[in-house]
């Protein structure tokens, strides 16, 4: 099962004209692609899927999906990998 996993931006990039950034989920960080969400800028949460940010979220809501994922055993690892691998892109290779 795939879903999308909320998390908060902590820095932004435009490489070339594509917008990338590091987003936070509850201290894995991942790079992602933020194309989709123009808007986005650092402090605000987004939901990722496989990579990408899909849109915006607001704090609250955020907040409690993280705390229900948390309480399902092995979701967050599952999505993201192991938190020591915190360097890898979401759904790529470590």
């Amino acid at each position: 099962m795939c879903l999308g996993i909320p998390g908060r931006v902590t820095s932004v990039v435009d490489d070339a004209g594509l917008r990338t950034g590091v987003v936070d989920f509850g201290g894995v960080r991942r790079e992602v692609c933020l194309a989709y969400v123009p808007d986005a800028a650092v402090g605000d949460y987004v939901v990722v899927h496989v990579g990408f940010a899909i849109s915006r979220l607001d704090e609250d809501v955020a907040l409690r999906t993280l705390e229900i994922i948390a309480a399902m055993p092995g979701a967050m690892e599952q999505e993201l990998g192991p938190a020591g691998n915190s360097g890898a892109p979401i759904g790529g290779a470590a």
